[in-house]
């Protein structure tokens, strides 16, 4: 297959919304892309619309339930901070960054989620410290490649204030701004100030609106490197969204219901010892596991219950088949769907609905905006654009969906994904 570009350079804007293009469309990179490049400005995201899903559907194609990342974090009942899909070993079948190896193009990854232990040249994985014995930088060169953060760490590392934003990005587009130097032929670029900001300030916040701004900097920086650099000419430019977000007030925590009902054993220190039913959020929606046959009618009749009355947050509810149908994790007992206004805590004790506090956000136990809702929520769409070597001008594409972007990243660097959920998007290809 023929290959479309020299420089493929994908750039995730975390938590972009459709809802953003009347901003982007007056920032002056994001113009840029607009208006001589291909866009979508609809796009359907996957199901839970949460971070690694989304990132690990953008790379394979597929929905989450093929590609293996149901989730943003593990099933570990209790745990406060439970660990995420942070292992490329996680992901089932082949990537856009592995086929793109194969095919002997040099690869690089900056911050990309699900990518820790991935053979990627130049790879800085999004991982954290999990562990009370663990330390950052060890554990980020421990699971990417050791030398070229070093490098990283050494050269702009003074510009990161730990894992607070915006000054994390800040770092990764320092970082960046230099990889781009080698020449990769895959460059996968993840940054999170916006969704940072939408998370503790709320959708339409200033705060959202200024990282926004400091994003079409970011990306201006980005496009001013690859012509420093002589490789704009052979490069094609991706800025894109995994989701969108909605403004939420409470928090559905499932689990002290089911606690209160036997269902979940814990100690006086709030250890899990032993559950037959777990409510494992994932924000906008919220997968419930359980153990037999017993609890799962169990649990179908208080959720039933629970469902008639609004004020209880819970939209829809979906059986495990019904899930998988929509690409979730088809080994939950139910998927439940909260109303816009709520979302899902794993929280094991306190209120069933909690009403969140400006203390509450402020010490980062709750949020004032959330994602992880359903596909088919209104006003819920991301947004593609691509610009140069191989993409078609002033193309509008009306819609397309997430696992339609792995496929098109493949055409254009001349390789496939097997079995992908997507299909490239033609239109806006210059083949």
């Amino acid at each position: 297959m023929k290959r479309l570009t020299d420089h493929l350079i994908i750039i995730s804007f975390d938590c972009l919304s459709a809802l953003d293009f009347p901003i982007l469309k007056d920032l002056p990179h994001f113009q840029e892309l607009l208006a001589h490049g291909s866009f979508c400005r609809r796009v359907k995201t996957i199901y839970p619309s949460v971070t690694y899903p989304c990132h690990a559907t953008i790379v394979t194609g597929k929905y989450p339930n093929r590609h293996g990342v149901v989730n943003n974090t593990l099933l570990q009942p209790g745990r406060d901070s439970p660990d995420w899909h942070w292992y490329r070993k996680s992901i089932k079948g082949t990537t856009l960054y592995d086929e793109a190896k194969k095919a002997g193009m040099t690869t690089a990854a900056l911050l990309w989620p699900v990518t820790a232990k991935a053979d990627i040249d130049y790879n800085m994985p999004e991982i954290f410290a999990n562990r009370p014995w663990q330390n950052q930088i060890l554990v980020s060169l421990l699971n990417g490649s050791p030398l070229y953060q070093l490098q990283m760490n050494r050269l702009f590392g003074h510009s990161r204030n730990g894992l607070n934003q915006p000054e994390l990005d800040d770092f990764v587009l320092q970082s960046t701004v230099e990889t781009i130097k080698r020449k990769p032929g895959l460059l996968l670029v993840h940054f999170t100030d916006l969704d940072t900001q939408r998370h503790y300030h709320g959708f339409s916040s200033e705060e959202a609106h200024a990282a926004l701004r400091r994003h079409d900097d970011r990306l201006g920086r980005i496009i001013e490197a690859l012509k420093e650099n002589g490789m704009y000419d052979q490069s094609t430019i991706v800025a894109l969204g995994d989701h969108s977000a909605l403004d939420e007030s409470k928090a559905v925590q499932l689990n002290v219901l089911l606690r209160e009902r036997g269902l979940i054993t814990i100690t006086r220190r709030g250890k899990v010892t032993d559950w037959k039913a777990y409510c494992k959020g994932c924000d906008g929606s919220a997968y419930v596991y359980t153990k037999d046959p017993g609890t799962t009618r169990e649990v179908k009749s208080l959720l039933s219950e629970l469902q008639a009355d609004p004020l209880n947050g819970i939209e829809s509810i979906l059986t495990g088949e019904e899930a998988a149908m929509k690409g979730a994790d088809e080994q939950c007992a139910f998927m439940l769907e909260a109303r816009t206004g709520f979302y899902f805590k794993d929280t094991l004790d306190g209120p069933f609905i909690h009403s969140i506090t400006p203390e509450d956000v402020k010490e980062k136990r709750y949020t004032y905006g959330s994602h992880g809702y359903s596909p088919e929520k209104e006003n819920y769409s991301t947004i593609f654009m691509a610009l140069g070597k191989g993409i078609r001008s002033n193309q509008e594409i009306p819609s397309m969906c997430l696992t339609d972007e792995g496929p098109t990243f493949a055409r254009l660097l001349g390789v496939s994904l097997e079995n992908s959920d997507g299909k490239p998007i033609e239109e806006i290809l210059d083949i």
